[in-house]
């Protein structure tokens, strides 16, 4: 069953900086409301309401990053001292788009599409063009009115300009910045893949992926890095790709990114 689109983006976008600073304050066990009562007690948002600060927390932190037993925000977490930011930013992109399909699906239908077609921007038009389509198709958990539907859109651009795929906007539109998959985040998506019990096949054809503009053939190629770099072992034949995996958590791959 497809998940509909919500507003929730609206509660945080990018949500980037304050991540990182909740994180300090998050420790496992933690609930939103736990954390929430953490943050209003450490000072370390002076300029935040705290009726803004709990939108963040319970509204964006919480649903991104404390779900499934918190397995985002432990692997954020471990990851912290081992990633490169613009490696933790994808991290965080990536939990970003599965709490909010509305921002996945945009990355992939609409961003990625038009840097494939040659394109240099992503417009005001653009984003407000997806999300009507998205209310007129019945994606939405409600008939959005005209002044949410702008909303949204302006967020979907937004949150793209805080992870790092659109730059500033100049004359209605927002650039397409240069984004890439680094190996580290290859890997780490396709362990955490695996360890959420996707088969290999599965696994390559998730539509994770797509939210780093790569499909199917080009995930076998990054899996073949990684084989090379010891971390796995790959055998692949047609549409059929089998995998002997070296890490048995996500504990184990954080080590060995440390290591390498």
């Amino acid at each position: 069953m497809t998940t509909k689109y919500t507003t929730q983006l609206q509660a945080g976008l990018g949500l980037v900086a304050e991540t990182t600073r909740l994180l300090d304050l998050w420790e496992p066990g933690m609930s939103g409301q736990d954390l929430l009562k953490s943050a209003l007690a450490s000072g370390s948002f002076p300029t935040k309401s705290a009726r803004r600060l709990r939108n963040l927390i319970i509204e964006a932190f919480a649903p991104r990053f404390l779900v499934a037993d918190a397995a985002p925000a432990r692997l954020l977490k471990r990851m912290a001292g081992v990633l490169a930011k613009d490696d933790l930013r994808s991290l965080c992109f990536l939990f970003s788009c599965r709490a909010n399909p509305i921002l996945g699906d945009f990355v992939r239908e609409v961003y990625w599409i038009r840097y494939a077609a040659g394109g240099n921007s992503v417009s005001k038009e653009d984003a407000l063009r997806f999300v009507q389509d998205a209310v007129r198709d019945g994606k939405t958990t409600s008939r959005w009115s005209e002044t949410t539907i702008v909303r949204i859109a302006r967020y979907l651009l937004g949150s793209c300009a805080d992870f790092g795929l659109l730059g500033a906007m100049k004359a209605e539109a927002r650039g397409i910045c240069s984004y890439r998959i680094t190996p580290a985040i290859a890997s780490i998506l396709a362990h955490d893949l695996h360890f959420k019990g996707l088969g290999d096949n599965s696994m390559v054809r998730s539509q994770d992926w797509g939210l780093f503009g790569i499909e199917a053939d080009d995930v076998l190629g990054e899996l073949k890095r990684l084989a090379l770099q010891g971390e796995i072992i790959l055998q692949s034949a047609g549409a059929v790709t089998h995998i002997a995996w070296k890490y048995k958590s996500m504990e184990d791959v954080a080590h060995g990114l440390a290591q390498g």
